[in-house]
């Protein structure tokens, strides 16, 4: 390459000296030079990025120096005329981002095509030589339109082009041959934009309050912000938005909320190139806290620095949502429905639709009724025929929701309006949705405010709190509809005989709104609940019923997963606190809706065979009534003569029976059911010997419906619980319950009900049956000296979201045994881990509840020493426990 040959490029570069460039490039390798001059650039932009410089000026910067290294890597090589390079996509708008593609097309005459053939090869080569991401594309014009007539993302690239070096009537052809009058006309190109842009904001669940958002495209990402760009200019043929100020396409509030919006998610996109050194989209937990320390923010009490960086980002996103929701409804007017009007029907003097979309009926019709700023909203969910809102209706809202003040929210009439919206179930949610994102939700119900955007950074919940409880809400409304009747039969049957619905939609409201704040979440958002019935005019039965749902609304969940549900003091208990079968009614719908609300993963056939046996078990107890409660040897001879009555017809006499039973203790004929238990005692009679006895099905039982069941019994050998527990993790089976007996005479019972990993039954596969039984036996051979438990690798959402284990020790005075609770993110081994330290401690484990929440466990351990002995010795628990936590806490790799 001969320098004195070659242009400057023209436009000014601070930051870069392009005469030691050429001068470089006359005696080094060309591949080093070009490699060099990227590499400081790249430390150069960082540095700037580190310091606080102006995001905009980064990023057109980029683009820029990439302009230059693109115009002395053209001039490498000869070319005729009538070719050109041009930038297209974001690189076509001058934007580059450290990790972004940059797209090029090259154009060409098809005259020139053989000419210069091997030097297009080889300038593609040497832009991968050194390390560029590009893109490419080598078209003639005619060729470029042929493809974007079919095609509307080359289309949109077309429009965003720009020439770098060459020929520049080529890219002049391009764009007038592409123009909305011979391609894409401006109606069809808006329409594919929309349509576009639905499909993508279903793939993210239509929120955008995903727990690892994208932040290009997911809603109120950057890709929202460019379809506006996108048909606004096609549609008004400008090259830039900012063209169109003061022409009444938006406001200048709106203009700068747009414009602030995308320098805020350009500088949060900068800054996950940057840290994960690739073009990654997803804000994933291992980035989130690293950019919260990037961006200056330091943990406080009750906000981590983490939840703090993520609240302003889905603030941010929500108002650009709001935003698109405007600006591409009045693109709708202005685009599909200009002309079009076919009819303006009036609904009352402050509302009409046309087109089936409400608007007001005068621009001053919030300020003379400010009422009007929710009845919009229950006319909606009144009417499913109005599609949605003329755009100059929600500025109007958006300008007027200053109006929505104490009095506001203290005048009855406003009041009846919001329960009236409330008693429509069809279409609530999308009305509280659309009240979101207009800031009217958040500004009547300010407590709902506090939690708008809301973080919660562990993996129990995969949404934001005002994310999670709106999905409550829908879940409690979908309750009513056909299809759960299969899905959540015990809910649907429930639904349509509560008193009112709208109370357990209240509830739904308010069940976590007390989220950071300190304290119980529950006891705050009840006392808030119990203010929004007054101020609502709710009677004061009703009333107390809302906050007694509140504060309450953990408690089903809680029993059903850590307690022993066959065990009658547990059931009576429970529904002492419930009280009457209203009070369960609505707290059962509650719990299904919160606990499908808040991750998809946790609602499994398990976990709805906990609360159904649950819910049962209490409305027997009140049907029964609770000063009659049942006797537990009644239970235990009612069990065993049942169970008699079926083995007598298999042959066996009731004297067999009874010895085979020997000293079984009463938590085995209480917790087990019949048919088990006739199961379990054919299987010993016919075994025999005194080695472990495995048995292995799909349980029957209603109550523990989905899970295989696996039984084994053993006599005088050690250690049964934990080699059990490592064979099973070994597996990859997931333990969701377990039972253990002993008998005076050395034999141990142990009952397990596993899943697999992902939390479904196992099915029927024999040969995965037959391998569980042969690992039990093998690791069973092993139990009294076996190896350290096994070692698998922590998820990576897991291991980002660590904290540390938490237990807590308690006396059962029924049991006569100590109670241990051990909270702990879940991971593999983790059950053999904790048996292992019962071993080390000589600790006998007399009965095991298993609960998994997400990705954390919450387990309770019946447990006695050495001489089957509550631990009294304060000491022992003590080291115990923090050998449990160290333990755990070891394995997973805490922040």
């Amino acid at each position: 390459m001969l320098m004195t040959a070659v242009p400057y490029f023209e436009r000014p570069l601070f930051f870069f000296d392009q005469s030691r460039f050429r001068n470089a490039l006359t005696s080094q390798p060309h591949i080093t030079v070009f490699k060099d001059a990227l590499s400081g650039s790249n430390m150069q932009f960082n540095r700037r990025f580190i310091e606080g410089e102006d995001i905009r000026t980064l990023v057109y910067e980029r683009a820029l120096f990439i302009d230059c290294i693109l115009h002395y890597a053209w001039y490498k090589f000869e070319w005729p005329d009538s070719i050109s390079l041009e930038a297209v996509g974001g690189y076509g708008r001058g934007e580059l981002h450290p990790a972004s593609d940059i797209d090029l097309l090259i154009l060409y005459r098809p005259d020139v095509l053989e000419e210069c053939k091997e030097n297009i090869e080889k300038f593609l080569t040497f832009l991968w030589d050194i390390k560029l991401e590009i893109g490419s594309s080598v078209r003639t014009v005619k060729e470029c339109i042929e493809i974007a007539r079919n095609d509307i993302t080359v289309a949109t690239n077309i429009m965003e082009s720009r020439t770098l070096v060459g020929d520049q009537s080529l890219r002049h052809e391009l764009l007038q041959q592409s123009a909305p009058n011979h391609i894409w006309p401006a109606d069809t190109f808006f329409r594919a934009k929309w349509d576009e842009q639905i499909e993508r904001h279903k793939k993210y669940n239509d929120t955008e309050y995903n727990l690892e958002p994208n932040i290009k495209n997911a809603p109120g990402g950057l890709r929202d912000i460019q379809t506006i760009n996108w048909v606004a200019k096609r549609y008004f043929q400008v090259r830039t938005l900012k063209q169109l100020e003061g022409k009444g396409f938006f406001t200048e509030e709106e203009f700068s909320l747009l414009y602030s919006g995308e320098e805020y998610l350009w500088r949060v996109r900068y800054g996950l190139h940057m840290v994960a050194k690739r073009p990654e989209e997803r804000l994933i937990f291992d980035y989130q806290r690293e950019l919260a320390k990037l961006f200056g923010y330091e943990d406080e009490p009750g906000s981590l620095a983490v939840e703090q960086f993520m609240h302003k980002y889905y603030r941010t996103v929500l108002a650009l949502r709001e935003l698109n929701d405007v600006l591409l409804q009045f693109l709708s007017e202005a685009i599909l429905q200009k002309g079009k009007c076919k009819s303006v029907t009036t609904v009352n003097e402050r509302f009409q639709l046309r087109d089936n979309y409400i608007e007001a009926t005068h621009t001053y019709v919030f300020e003379e009724n400010p009422s009007a700023l929710l009845e919009m909203f229950v006319l909606m969910a009144q009417n499913p025929k109005i599609v949605g809102v003329r755009a100059s209706t929600i500025r109007l809202v958006r300008e007027s929701r200053h109006l929505i003040d104490e009095n506001f929210r203290n005048n009855p009439k406003n009041t009846q309006l919001f329960i009236k919206l409330l008693q429509y179930p069809g279409g609530l949610v999308e009305q509280l949705k659309r009240m979101l994102r207009y800031g009217i939700l958040g500004l009547y119900l300010p407590e709902f405010g506090l939690v708008t955007g809301q973080m919660q950074h562990d993996l129990f919940h995969i949404y934001t709190v005002d994310a999670h409880t709106l999905k409550v809400v829908q879940n409690i409304c979908n309750f009513l509809l056909p299809a759960a009747k299969e899905q959540f039969p015990i809910a649907a049957y429930i639904m349509k005989r509560l008193p009112k619905f709208e109370l357990l939609i209240m509830a739904g409201l308010y069940h976590d709104i007390g989220k950071g704040r300190g304290g119980d979440h529950s006891t705050l958002g009840a006392v808030d609940a119990e203010e929004f019935c007054a101020r609502h005019h709710i009677s004061p039965r009703e009333t107390r019923l809302v906050s007694w749902l509140v504060e309450k609304h953990l408690l089903m969940s809680s029993v059903s997963q850590k307690q022993d549900l066959s065990d009658p003091d547990i059931i009576r208990q429970f529904a002492l606190t419930i009280g009457d079968q209203m009070h369960l009614d609505y707290l059962y719908c509650l719990t299904v809706a919160d606990i499908n609300g808040t991750n998809k993963e946790l609602w499994n056939t398990w976990r709805a065979s906990l609360l159904r046996q649950l819910y049962l078990e209490a409305k027997l107890a009140l049907r029964r009534g609770l000063e009659n409660n049942i006797d537990k040897q009644d239970l235990i001879d009612e069990t065993q003569l049942a169970a008699i009555r079926k083995l007598v017809r298999k042959n066996m006499s009731e004297t067999q029976v009874r010895k085979l039973w020997g000293d079984m203790g009463e938590d085995y004929f209480l917790r087990e059911n019949v048919q088990d238990i006739v199961w379990h005692t054919e299987a010993i009679a016919d075994h025999p010997d005194d080695s472990p006895l495995i048995l292995i099905k799909k349980t029957t039982s209603r109550e523990l419906a989905g899970a295989t069941q696996i039984f084994i019994r053993s006599k005088n050998q050690k250690n049964v619980f934990v080699a059990a527990a490592s064979a099973l993790d070994h597996l990859n089976l997931s333990i969701q319950d377990a039972k253990i007996y002993s008998s005076k005479s050395g034999y141990t019972v142990d009952t397990f009900f596993v899943l697999n990993q992902d939390g479904e039954p196992l099915g029927n596969n024999p040969a995965l049956l037959k391998k569980i039984q042969q690992t039990l036996q093998d690791e069973l051979r092993l139990a009294d000296n076996y190896s350290e438990v096994i070692s698998r690798r922590t998820p990576r959402r897991l291991k980002y979201f660590a904290m540390p284990t938490r237990t807590n020790m308690s006396h059962d005075s029924l049991r006569n045994c100590s109670v241990l609770e051990v909270i702990t993110p879940d991971r593999p081994g983790l059950l053999a881990c904790i048996a292992r330290v019962f071993v080390q401690f000589d600790i006998q484990l007399l009965n095991a509840k298993i609960a998994t929440l997400g990705e954390r466990v919450e387990d309770i351990f019946f447990i006695a020493d050495k001489n089957n002995q509550p631990l009294g010795d304060t000491e022992l628990a003590n080291n115990l426990q923090r050998e449990i936590r160290e333990q755990l806490d070891k394995r997973v790799d805490l922040h």
